[in-house]
């Protein structure tokens, strides 16, 4: 039966610290010895409300999971979690992405932490039946040289189950061109990339991101605005990681009235639909899917054709 339910689905765009279920927080924090707080009151720390204002709001959401994230095991527990609850919907396939440098303390290295990750992506695989791949985020606001440290541990991974790096954090402040050694780095070791752009109004991040040889472009609702620039993209196939829900929430639109989810299928791009932080912003694949079904009359063929373009843009073949 040819349901949303049934389909099978691809996740491009999930956040690990964004997307630990309240369940995973607690069996995180048993591995530390961390007290936390009734269920009603962990889920208030995990979610955003509907109410949110700001991108500022949201990103508070992250201060707990990163808390847990503080050892080798947490890494191996947290990826394998991710896997199980997205198994649970039907995705065949996911990209986990998340930045090691946030989480690297005397007691613990990138190494470590990304082998951590390598063990619990194996295990959730084999338990879960969904095949991953990891994306190691560099950050906007660190300095280059950390980022370009960052691309060459990469490297030594990639055959391990890392697909690819990235680049998030506050686009307005921190420029993609002050990170282009990054992209240099990846490009003379072989790494593909993609990078957050567009996601706080500006079409030229998104032009300097492509400039520095992004295949793949997180959000990058800015081109919604910009007619040439939906244009070059369809003609490079550049894929575009939505994600609506934590659009919405994070106010880089302001209704699915002005997403330009349909001007840029419209105009040929490969977009994907993607959930950015499952447990953040209360999502899954589904729902998303649900929500572009409402409001953009999805046929479940349009569907398939989403998937297609998220199985053909995927890192790890």
């Amino acid at each position: 039966m040819n349901t949303i339910e049934n389909l099978k689905k691809y996740d491009l765009h999930c956040h690990l610290d964004g997307s630990l279920s309240a369940v995973t927080i607690r069996k995180l924090a048993c591995e530390t010895g961390r007290d936390l707080p009734d269920d009603a009151a962990l889920s208030s720390l995990l979610q955003v409300q509907p109410d949110c204002r700001s991108l500022k709001e949201y990103l508070m959401k992250f201060d707990l999971p990163l808390s847990c994230l503080i050892t080798k095991e947490n890494f191996r527990t947290a990826v394998r979690e991710v896997l199980h609850d997205a198994s649970l919907e039907n995705v065949v396939y996911m990209e986990i992405r998340f930045a090691p440098l946030l989480s690297v303390h005397e007691q613990l290295s990138a190494r470590e932490i990304i082998e951590g990750a390598i063990e619990g992506m194996e295990e959730g695989k084999a338990a879960y039946n969904v095949d991953c791949g990891l994306i190691l985020c560099g950050m906007r606001h660190m300095a280059v040289e950390k980022n370009v440290e960052l691309v060459k541990t990469a490297r030594e991974y990639m055959d391990a189950g890392v697909c690819a790096v990235d680049l998030a954090g506050d686009e307005t402040s921190f420029p993609v061109t002050g990170q282009a050694k990054m992209f240099e780095t990846a490009q003379r070791l072989g790494i593909p990339f993609t990078i957050h752009a567009g996601e706080c109004g500006s079409a030229k991040s998104i032009r300097d991101a492509l400039e520095l040889g992004a295949s793949r472009i997180g959000h990058g609702i800015a081109a919604g605005k910009d007619k040439e620039l939906r244009e070059y993209c369809a003609g490079k196939r550049i894929c575009f990681e939505m994600c609506p829900t934590s659009n919405l929430q994070t106010h880089a639109v302001e209704s699915m009235e002005e997403y330009p989810f349909l001007s840029f299928l419209e105009a040929g791009i490969p977009v994907t639909v993607n959930t950015d932080n499952r447990t953040v912003s209360n999502t899954t694949i589904t729902k998303e899917l649900k929500l572009l079904e409402k409001y953009y009359k999805l046929t479940y063929s349009d569907m398939e054709q989403l998937m297609k373009y998220a199985e053909e843009a995927a890192f790890r073949k």
